[in-house]
C-alpha cells in the first residue's frame, strides 16, 4: 500500500468511527454535481487563455495578448450569460468555442487563419487542466461505507462528461450518473431531479443536492423538497442579489462527512 492510500485509508476510518448522532443526520441519498462540486474546473480557464495567448500573439504576430484576452474574455461572458445560449453551446462545446473564437477575429479585424487552432487547443488543454478537489475521493468513500445513495448529475456533452468521470474512477461511488448529454435535458429541468429520485428509489425529503450552481444545484431541487447544498468552493459569499437560499453552505464536500447543522 503507498503512502496516500495509507492516509486516505486512515482518514476514512477516523471519519468512520464519528458518533452514531452524526450518521444519523445525514441523508439517505445524495445528488452530486460533478463540475466545480467534485472536480475543479473553472479555475483552469484564464490561465489557460492566457497562456495561448500569449503563445498565439507571438507565433503569428496577431496583436496585443492582453487585447487578445480581454476581449475573449468580454466575448465569452456575453455568449454565456444567456440562459439558452448556454444550453446550446454546452452542449456541442468544441464548435461553440470555434464560433466564438471567429467572432473575437472579426472583432479585432485580425485576418490570420488561427481562430479554430486556438479554440481546439483551449478545448484540449482546458480538459487536461482539471483536477480532483482535495479530499473528494475520501469523501464519497466515506458515503458509499455509510450506505448513502449517490447520485450525479451533470450537464453536458456526454463524452467530455464521461471523460473525466473515467479518468478519476468516480463512476464506481454511485449508483445512477445522470449526463444531459445522454438524456435530452438536464439541470434545472425538474425531470433531471424526479429521474434521480426514482433511481435511487428515495423521496426528496431524504435526499440532498450538492453542488456549486445556486439555480441549478440548489434552487431548482428545493422546489422538490430536496436539501439544497450550495458548494462555494470559491469563497465568493452567497450573492446580495441572489433569490435562493441555500439550506446549506460548504467550502468543499468534505466539510459534509462531518454533518454541523
Amino acid at each position: 500500500m503507498g503512502f496516500r492510500e495509507a492516509v486516505r485509508d486512515a482518514m476514512i476510518a477516523c471519519w468512520d468511527h464519528k458518533n452514531e448522532k452524526e450518521t444519523a443526520m445525514l441523508p439517505k441519498g445524495i445528488l452530486f454535481d460533478l463540475d466545480d462540486t467534485i472536480i475543479a474546473y473553472s479555475a483552469g480557464a484564464e490561465p489557460t487563455w492566457q497562456r495561448l495567448c500569449n503563445e498565439y500573439t507571438a507565433k503569428y504576430e496577431l496583436c496585443d495578448s492582453s487585447v487578445l484576452f480581454n476581449t475573449i474574455m468580454e466575448i465569452n461572458r456575453w455568449f454565456w450569460s444567456d440562459e439558452e445560449r448556454h444550453r446550446t453551446g454546452r452542449n456541442d462545446m468544441d464548435n461553440t468555442r470555434r464560433k466564438l473564437m471567429t467572432s473575437v477575429f472579426q472583432k479585432l479585424k485580425l485576418k490570420a487563419p488561427c481562430a479554430w487552432e486556438l479554440a481546439d487547443a483551449f478545448s484540449e488543454q482546458r480538459e487536461e487542466a482539471v483536477y480532483l478537489f482535495q479530499n473528494a475521493v475520501e469523501t464519497l468513500e466515506f458515503f458509499r461505507r455509510s450506505n448513502i445513495r449517490l447520485a450525479m448529475m451533470t450537464n453536458g456533452q456526454s463524452h467530455k462528461q464521461r471523460a473525466k468521470i473515467n479518468r478519476f474512477g468516480l463512476e464506481k461511488y454511485f449508483t445512477t450518473i445522470l449526463v444531459e448529454g445522454e438524456m435530452g435535458f438536464g439541470k434545472p429541468d425538474p425531470a433531471v431531479y424526479y429521474r434521480a429520485l426514482d433511481e435511487l428509489a428515495l423521496h426528496p425529503e431524504d435526499v440532498w443536492s450538492v453542488g456549486d450552481n445556486l439555480e441549478w444545484d440548489v434552487g431548482g431541487p428545493q422546489k422538490l423538497g430536496i436539501f439544497g447544498v450550495w458548494n462555494d468552493h470559491g469563497r465568493v459569499g452567497l450573492p446580495s442579489h441572489s433569490k435562493i437560499t441555500p439550506d446549506r453552505i460548504v467550502h468543499t464536500i468534505s466539510e459534509l462527512m462531518i454533518d454541523k447543522s
